[in-house]
C-alpha cells in the first residue's frame, strides 16, 4: 500500500510518498492528484522523512537517514545511487558521475537520470553541475538548484 504526507517547506508544498516502508517519491511544488492508489496517512518513516526535511532546511542536518526505493531502470538506480555518495555542500559534473558508475561517456544518460529521479533532495541530484562548473538542467528549475546549493554552502560552515 502506498500513503502520502503533504508538507510545508521553504522551497514550497511537498509531497512526500511511501510504499512498504520506503520513501519511493518526493513531489515538490506539483499539483497533487487525488489518487486512489495512495492513501492519506500520517506514518512513522513519513513523519521521520518531514522532520529530516525540515532539519536539512534549517542547517541541522547534513545527510539523510531514510530507506528509500526509488523506481527506474536499472542505470538510473546505478546513478542515483551515486548521487548520493556526493558531499553535502559539493558538486560534481555530469561526466563525474559517468565516470564513477562505469560509463565514462555517459554524461547525457546521467542527465536524463537525473532528471528522472523520484526523490530529489534526498538524492541530491542538484548537486551535479555541467562541465563548466555551471549550473545547467534540474527538474524543479534552476532558479530551485541554486537555491539548494546556496543553502547547502552556506549551512556546511555551520554544521
Amino acid at each position: 500500500m502506498k500513503y502520502y504526507k503533504d508538507i510545508n517547506t521553504v522551497i514550497g508544498k511537498a509531497r512526500i510518498i511511501e510504499e512498504d516502508g520506503y520513501i519511493i517519491e518526493l513531489q515538490i511544488n506539483k499539483d497533487f492528484d487525488k489518487n486512489e492508489d495512495i492513501l492519506e496517512k500520517d506514518t512513522n518513516i513519513l513523519k521521520n522523512t518531514e522532520r529530516q526535511l525540515s532539519e536539512y532546511f534549517s542547517g541541522k542536518r547534513n545527510t539523510f537517514d531514510l530507506k528509500l526505493n526509488s523506481k527506474g531502470t536499472d542505470f538510473m538506480k546505478k546513478v542515483w545511487r551515486e548521487l548520493l555518495n556526493i558531499p553535502y555542500g559539493e558538486t560534481r559534473t555530469y561526466k563525474e558521475i559517468a565516470e564513477k558508475i562505469g560509463n565514462p561517456k555517459g554524461a547525457r544518460a546521467v542527465g536524463m537520470a537525473n532528471n528522472k529521479n523520484p526523490i530529489p533532495i534526498i538524492i541530491p541530484c542538484h548537486r551535479v553541475i555541467g562541465k563548466n562548473k555551471k549550473l545547467v538542467g534540474y527538474a524543479l528549475g534552476l532558479d530551485m538548484k541554486e537555491f539548494l546549493l546556496n543553502l547547502e554552502r552556506k549551512n556546511k560552515k555551520e554544521i
